[in-house]
């Protein structure tokens, strides 16, 4: 009965608590997504005393996302809390702390404690993501319509922190300097700590209205065979994965299809904004019309849109097609991400909920930085042909999962 009446008050407490959420999570993904922009720019100060500041940036951009493949051994630290707000907030706090003291020395200590101190943010990383999202259900009524429409203010909230995060960090390097632009993000972050303590607490994973089932977390290669295993999991991870590989090479190749359309580079990042803003106005829709239907249908049905729209940047005649076609790929990758986390909270373990989140998150970040860098290397083949390859691609996953789960559905 107390486990009834607990659940019933985590009901009533969620609409209060999802604003709460959302400026948390919003905070949080800024300051996860600016960090990189930050210390890049940290890295062109005269006092740094870099000898090729581009290659320093980028070392120490590598250092943030690198380490989000480690996000899974969080993950199971998060699973196995019975309550996650603490661990939460002391991995946005250490986050912090992190970024700020690398703001700090950096210049003014060897260029290992700054990368050090950057592999740590970096580890904590997944959990202002996929670790906070794997909470969100809690917060929300049961029903489908809640969920989606919940699950589509998350995907608002990155889509917001990715393109608001990197341009407060370019505001505030331009008025008061680079490191001052870390130490802003330093703060959004501890603020967004202070707001996850006050979020509801959880239920155990496991718990139901029949009490407690048997405590047990499954080890990491239990939960990777749940992620790459057979079922819809596996499927929905694969196809968002490869997407995720297209969509990492999108700011790169807009740069380099408005050269091929006779236009100044400084064009291309219009093209890039054209696709954050497509992505940010689709997840608000989301919201205000929440996905219906099964998780790995409109996952699958939202990759094969995106792929069209990417293969459409590919065909354009001119800028203002190239604009209107980038904002329609933007447009098309919102709500296949709502599709995603409406995937995972539907098809993780209970017991599992934190770690297949953060690491199907750890799977897309990898991906997209391999997109990010094999857009730079394969640049001189063309632009169009890659916009066309990645549409390829992603198309291909989605097919190809359409065709097993309909396999599976009827051997």
């Amino acid at each position: 009965m107390s486990a009834c009446l607990g659940t019933t008050a985590r009901v009533h407490r969620g609409p209060r608590a999802l604003p709460r959420y959302l400026v948390a999570a919003a905070l949080a993904r800024g300051a996860d997504a600016g960090a990189a922009v930050g210390v890049v720019l940290l890295a062109t100060l005269p006092e740094v005393g870099a000898h090729r500041p581009a290659l320093l940036g980028g070392l120490l951009a590598t250092c943030l996302t690198a380490p989000h493949l480690l996000g899974p051994v969080l993950a199971r630290a998060l699973d196995r809390a019975r309550d996650g707000r603490g661990l939460l907030a002391v991995a946005f706090a250490t986050y912090a702390g992190a970024v700020t003291t690398t703001a700090l020395l950096l210049g003014r200590a060897p260029v290992g404690v700054s990368a050090a101190l950057l592999i740590v943010a970096g580890a904590c990383g997944p959990l202002l993501t996929g670790g906070l999202s794997s909470r969100l259900a809690a917060l929300l009524d049961p029903g489908e319509r809640a969920q989606r429409r919940g699950q589509g203010w998350d995907a608002v909230t990155y889509g917001v922190g990715g393109s608001a995060g990197p341009a407060v960090v370019a505001a505030l390097a331009a008025i008061a300097g680079p490191r001052m632009s870390l130490f802003g993000l330093g703060v959004a972050t501890l603020l967004a700590a202070a707001l996850v303590r006050t979020l509801p607490a959880a239920p155990p994973p496991d718990a139901s209205a029949n009490g407690p089932a048997e405590p047990g977390v499954p080890r990491d290669r239990g939960v990777f065979r749940a992620v790459l295993g057979r079922g819809p999991l596996r499927r929905v991870t694969g196809v968002t994965t490869v997407a995720a590989l297209t969509g990492g090479a999108v700011s790169v190749l807009a740069v380099a299809l408005a050269a091929n359309l006779g236009r100044e580079a400084v064009s291309g990042a219009v093209l890039a904004a054209a696709y954050g803003c497509g992505n940010l106005a689709a997840s608000l829709l989301v919201t205000a019309f929440p996905l219906r239907g099964e998780p790995e249908r409109i996952t699958v049905r939202w990759a094969v849109l995106g792929a069209v729209a990417v293969a459409l940047c590919a065909a354009v005649p001119g800028f203002g097609t190239a604009v209107v076609a980038f904002a329609l790929a933007g447009a098309a990758s919102a709500p296949l991400f709502a599709a995603t986390l409406a995937a995972r909270s539907a098809y993780a373990p209970d017991s599992a909920r934190a770690q297949v989140f953060v690491s199907t998150a750890a799977l897309k970040v990898a991906a997209a930085s391999l997109g990010t860098g094999l857009a730079g290397a394969l640049a001189p083949q063309g632009p169009r042909r890659l916009l066309l390859a990645g549409a390829t691609v992603t198309l291909t996953a989605a097919l190809s999962a359409a065709v097993a789960a309909r396999r599976r559905r009827n051997p």
